[in-house]
């Protein structure tokens, strides 16, 4: 029995609804949250290099990510991830 060869969609998950927003942090601003927060790198929780929501990010191992979460009751919402593989 043959097998049926399937295309996989080209999906542009960062653009779903659902998805918050994710930015990559440049070195000065990843040098001010730490001071600001009087954090290191490995205090933060990690992000997944091939996380499909920052894929297209160009992110490095150690980079910084800024996730902003909309919601009806909190609000906006602000968290930070550290890229790890």
């Amino acid at each position: 029995m043959a097998k049926k060869k399937t295309k996989k969609a080209a999906l542009k998950i960062d653009a779903h609804i659902l998805v918050p927003k994710h930015v990559k942090l440049n070195k000065d601003e990843t040098k001010a949250l730490f001071e600001h927060y009087k954090i290191t790198n490995k205090e933060l929780p990690r992000i997944l290099k091939n996380d499909p929501a920052i894929v297209n990010l160009n992110v490095e191992i150690g980079d910084v990510v800024k996730i902003t979460r909309n919601g009806s009751v909190a609000g906006t919402s602000v968290f930070y991830r550290t890229v790890s593989n």
